[in-house]
């Protein structure tokens, strides 16, 4: 990978179908990851269980939009094992800057449980990772995160890898070239994520995604 990677030609990468990651927190150099089989979460096939959507119905359990990006981006750095180091840090806030990168956070009333972030272009939304600092909260964020992208009219929901976790949450794996095709028409749609709502009470949206589905 180049030496100095700015926050245009992360944008073109995307574009491109390959992602930057870091072997390791403390190395400071990237490599573009471009998998055989990619991971992605149908946006009308996430799989609301009873258990989530029952925890998710908690009156004082909130929902935000890019209220506190740099503690989300720490918080799922903030573990063992992480791909995302201080230049993935850094350009990550940049893009949050340019409006292309962006956060959600559910919060149990002041406490922050639980959040994603990741990168919009088109009508395609880039997750990069997630957090849980309490029981569902990354699955909670997920869940929201999910009806967002619906309202705003995006159609691909890139999570690069899929996890057991992403699994029971409705992911799936398809070919490359079937994931080139899906991103190809996906940036071909006009979206504004940051047209929706900041604030939302999440048994608001719950039951609004259970009314839909």
């Amino acid at each position: 990978m180049t030496d100095v990677l700015t926050p245009e030609l992360l944008l073109r990468g995307y574009a491109n179908g390959i992602f930057p990651m870091a072997e390791t927190r403390d190395d400071d150099t990237l490599f573009w990851v471009d998998p055989h089989m990619r991971g992605v979460l149908p946006l009308e096939g996430f799989h609301l269980s009873r258990s989530l959507r029952r925890r998710m119905r908690s009156p004082d359990l909130t929902m935000t939009i890019d209220h506190q990006f740099a503690a989300v981006v720490a918080a799922c750095a903030d573990r063992d094992e992480t791909w995302i180091n201080a230049p993935l840090l850094t350009l990550y806030q940049a893009l949050h800057n340019r409006g292309d990168a962006h956060s959600l956070e559910v919060w149990s009333g002041k406490t922050l449980i639980g959040g994603v972030f990741g990168v919009a272009l088109g009508g395609a939304f880039f997750g990069e990772s997630m957090f849980s600092h309490r029981t569902d909260g990354s699955k909670m964020a997920l869940a929201c995160l999910v009806h967002c992208l619906q309202l705003s009219g995006f159609q691909l929901f890139d999570t690069q890898f899929i996890t057991p976790h992403l699994k029971t949450l409705g992911g799936v794996e398809i070919p490359r070239d079937n994931y080139q095709k899906l991103l190809e028409a996906a940036l071909e749609k006009v979206t504004d994520f940051g047209a929706l709502p900041s604030e939302s009470r999440v048994h608001e949206v719950v039951q609004r995604m259970t009314q839909t589905s």
